[in-house]
């Protein structure tokens, strides 16, 4: 399989309007504040761009970020910014292609940024052997990845890789394309529909069994829309799987609980994250307006506590007294199936 989507993505694609569907295309509504670093990135980065999220966390100010599955480069160039001459970026790809691409425009984005060195950094490699690329243990603080999971054969080892190489308090960030149920095995050896980022995905609680056992014990969505596939050839041949674009946020956190346990806390934000004075979004359940008390689950508290949040907001209460679970908590896909604006969900702990 890494041969078919080297083949995919090294010669097939020879730009984004190559794609026979919009899976792998999707892009979020960017932020005011992203618009003009997009501007400044290379046209032919841009065009060989194949993602279905927004993959820019908050507050990257001097960090180190490592992009799973990089292609030509458009995100790394714009954490470049984000992280500022202090931070680096390191991306790692396995189509050579995509990283001649990248690559050749590493002297450009330096000058244009104005640094007087360049801080990315760009791998060959294949994302469920870091080892090999000699990215040591806790050595990253964020790592982000932009719909490849679902390109990765083993999945589960991309995940326990993610954990190994994150510092503790780190986050994985990511957009990916994932299911309504799982997607039959002749439909994953369909070259294709895998190149297009369908038959590789995860059915979504298959996602979330996988990402607990390998340490990331909640998993927050924090937004998704429904894909539909344009092409009517390989829309008949999915059949009746629903397929959805979703971003998820995943922290290395040790001992979070299994459940949205209340423990009386809540947090205050201070509005001080660049780019986010009014609201901070932790997740799609989770809208924290400046100023106000906001209840929060255990697990909660400690993803804005333990993190490179903390010093973000006030924080009130402890693990002391338990007072069970937070109601609201139910189980069932999480998705939705019409796009909802997210920015009006607001409210306490789940």
């Amino acid at each position: 399989m890494h041969d078919t989507i080297q083949q995919y993505y090294g010669d097939t694609l020879s730009s984004s309007l190559d794609l026979q569907t919009n899976a792998c295309k999707t892009d979020a509504g960017l932020p005011e504040y992203v618009k003009p670093i997009l501007a400044q990135v290379h046209h032919e980065v841009l065009t060989r761009y194949y993602g279905c999220g927004l993959v820019l966390p908050e507050s990257l100010e001097g960090l180190t970020v490592l992009d799973l599955g990089c292609g030509a480069g458009r995100d790394v160039y714009v954490l470049s910014k984000l992280v500022g001459e202090h931070g680096r970026v390191v991306g790692v790809d396995m189509t050579e292609e995509q990283l001649a691409v990248a690559r050749r425009h590493e002297e450009y984005h330096r000058k244009i940024f104005g640094y007087a060195a360049g801080n990315v950094r760009f791998l060959h490699g294949y994302i469920e052997r870091l080892s090999e690329l000699d990215l040591s243990d806790a050595s990253v603080d964020i790592i982000v990845s932009n719909c490849v999971l679902n390109l990765a054969p083993d999945k589960a080892t991309v995940l326990k890789e993610a954990w190994r190489v994150l510092k503790p308090g780190g986050e994985f960030y990511f957009s990916d394309v994932y299911t309504d149920r799982r997607v039959p095995g002749m439909l994953t050896s369909d070259p294709v529909l895998y190149g297009e980022c369908l038959s590789g995905a995860l059915y979504w609680n298959d996602f979330l069994h996988l990402s607990r056992e390998h340490g990331f014990a909640d998993p927050r969505l924090i937004d998704d829309r429904a894909i539909v596939i344009g092409n009517a050839e390989l829309a008949a041949r999915t059949g009746n799987i629903r397929f959805y674009s979703a971003t998820y946020r995943l922290f290395k956190l040790d001992n979070l609980e299994p459940a949205c346990e209340d423990y009386g806390q809540a947090v205050v934000y201070r509005g001080t994250i660049p780019h986010h004075p009014h609201v901070f979004v932790l997740d799609k359940h989770h809208r924290i307006e400046t100023g106000k008390h906001f209840p929060v689950c255990g697990n909660t508290w400690r993803m804005l506590h333990d993190t490179r949040f903390a010093t973000h907001f006030d924080f009130h209460g402890n693990f002391a007294r338990h007072y069970g679970i937070f109601p609201g908590c139910g189980m069932g896909m999480p998705f939705d199936d019409t796009n909802k604006d997210a920015s009006n969900q607001a409210g306490g702990c789940c």
